[in-house]
């Protein structure tokens, strides 16, 4: 069994003798990309897609990267436009986007590398991506409702808040928040250290006085009943006594919400949400909200300006002409 955060071998496509198949080129960028200090998230994603183009080559009698041509990566572009998953539905704009980034970044790395005289994907067009709104944002009222499901008499109703809370007040990532440590936290100063967020860069942010005192009540009172001889020093810990996965701090939040039964849908990503509309609602400016988001660029956080409809509503309220009555004669 591999040790935690080792990266474990998946079986080989092909002949796997073969050192110049589109298989043995594609372990070599995986071991390009971490070199250059890719996320293993990251590096293990574009494997997954990379696997699913070579298994759909490999099914055609295309083995090699030489024998890849613009058509035949046009033909898989086509191939993914018409597949359909296992409930019948087709694969989104943004997943057919997915699949095909890390297959041009491949074939970009096989020509730098001089494995390939020309590279065939430099002039294939990607799916337009729609820019798309938040499916769900709460209201102050709703989150209220949410944070307040889990029953703080347990133990485990004082972490489920605390980590409720923390969401709410920092908008941070799943990910930043499972790999919180006890450390990150500075009761003192107000703040949350995140470290390697997403693109493995840390930033310091604010958490607001209540969330602070719920996480501190959690680490002082709580965590101690939670935590493992070997102690790795992992802020929120499941009933295990074990960092959270993915998966399983996804189905957490997402049972708060459903038990909340306020008619909306969403998990971690929907207090990120939330926060970043709420705030703006309430004059924050849209550079503050772009650090505590942790955005490299801003017109990532602008989509919240278009979801921040109160300050429009109440100016559609005062000017629209429809609420004019007419005088008198």
């Amino acid at each position: 069994m591999p040790r935690k955060g080792e990266h474990t071998p998946l079986p080989p496509i092909g002949d796997a003798s073969d050192p110049d198949s589109l298989y043995a080129y594609m372990l070599r960028f995986m071991e390009w990309l971490r070199f250059q200090n890719y996320a293993e998230r990251t590096v293990e994603n574009r494997e997954n897609y990379l696997r699913h183009f070579i298994e759909w080559c490999e099914d055609r009698g295309l083995s090699k990267p030489q024998e890849i041509t613009k058509p035949i990566l046009e033909r898989y572009q086509r191939y993914l436009f018409h597949y359909r998953k296992a409930n019948g539905e087709p694969l989104s704009i943004r997943s057919q986007h997915t699949h095909t980034v890390p297959v041009r970044a491949y074939f970009k790395w096989l020509t730098r590398q001089n494995y390939i005289l020309y590279n065939p994907a430099s002039e294939i067009d990607l799916p337009r991506l729609e820019k798309r709104l938040p499916k769900h944002v709460l209201t102050q009222a709703e989150v209220e409702l949410v944070i307040n499901q889990p029953d703080i008499n347990t133990v485990f109703g004082v972490r489920d808040r605390a980590i409720l809370e923390t969401f709410y007040s920092t908008g941070i990532r799943r990910m930043e928040l499972i790999h919180l440590k006890l450390h990150d936290v500075d009761g003192d100063r107000g703040t949350l250290m995140v470290r390697q967020g997403k693109g493995k860069k840390d930033r310091m942010i604010p958490i607001g006085d209540r969330a602070l005192r719920w996480v501190l009540k959690y680490r002082d009172e709580v965590r101690a009943e939670l935590a493992m001889p070997e102690d790795d020093t992992t802020l929120f810990l499941t009933n295990y006594g074990l960092p959270f996965t993915r998966n399983r701090m996804s189905q957490l939040v997402r049972d708060y919400v459903n038990s909340a039964d306020i008619g909306k849908t969403g998990s971690c990503h929907l207090f990120r949400h939330t926060m970043a509309t709420l705030m703006l609602e309430n004059g924050a400016d849209i550079r503050f909200i772009q650090a505590m988001l942790g955005h490299a660029d801003i017109s990532t956080t602008q989509i919240y300006t278009q979801v921040s409809i109160r300050q429009l509503k109440e100016i559609h309220t005062v000017t629209h002409p429809a609420r004019m009555t007419r005088k008198e004669q």
